[in-house]
């Protein structure tokens, strides 16, 4: 077992996707799944989702109490019901994530910092396929309180490591059907570290 809280936000809308992304199926399985499969080895799951919704056994769902908030919101409630320490933190639109990414960015965590990203070639980091420590949790609170909704804001840079050499492959977001027809044609092959 992993010593990690995972945590899986999926109370967006959808809107961009046109339906429910989180019961698109990849490679014969929902993505919500998929995403869950990367986390399977993880002591405890989260799905933040509304409750009733998705049916993912083996895994506590936690409503988001700020609906509509976005992802931030989903990591408040995470870091909230987590054991205290290091929480996976991802989306239901990040099926690329294998348990191997996972064990990547945990073996890169440090003591006094508070997340650990990984470093997309191109984009920078990668706060949503994170980890974050519980400790953050005050501090997700009060931006949240204060209107903030974007998650690269969460933790401090001088407390975050930055994993690179990661492919880009493992970023790939399913937002729109065409992103998952994009991810569909990669296949299983690329989603090595």
């Amino acid at each position: 077992m992993l010593p990690l809280t995972a945590a899986i936000t999926a109370g967006g809308a959808s809107s961009r996707f046109g339906s429910d992304k989180a019961l698109a199926l990849w490679q014969g399985r929902p993505l919500l799944d998929q995403v869950a499969a990367g986390l399977a080895a993880c002591e405890r799951r989260l799905l933040i989702a509304p409750p009733g919704k998705y049916a993912l056994p083996g895994w506590e769902t936690w409503p988001d109490t700020r609906p509509g908030e976005g992802p931030l919101a989903g990591l408040e409630v995470a870091l909230t019901h987590a054991a205290p320490g290091w929480v996976a933190f991802t989306g239901v639109d990040n099926p690329a994530l294998t348990s191997d990414y996972w064990l990547t960015l945990l073996a890169a965590c440090r003591p006094g910092m508070s997340s650990v990203q990984a470093l997309h070639p191109e984009r920078g980091p990668q706060p949503l396929g994170a980890l974050y420590h519980t400790a953050l949790l005050p501090r997700v609170t009060g931006l949240l309180a204060a209107g903030e909704r974007r998650l690269r804001l969460t933790a401090p840079a001088e407390q975050t490591v930055l994993v690179t050499g990661l492919g880009a492959h493992f970023f790939q977001n399913v937002n729109r059907p065409a992103d998952l027809a994009e991810l569909s044609g990669r296949g299983e092959e690329s989603l090595e570290v």
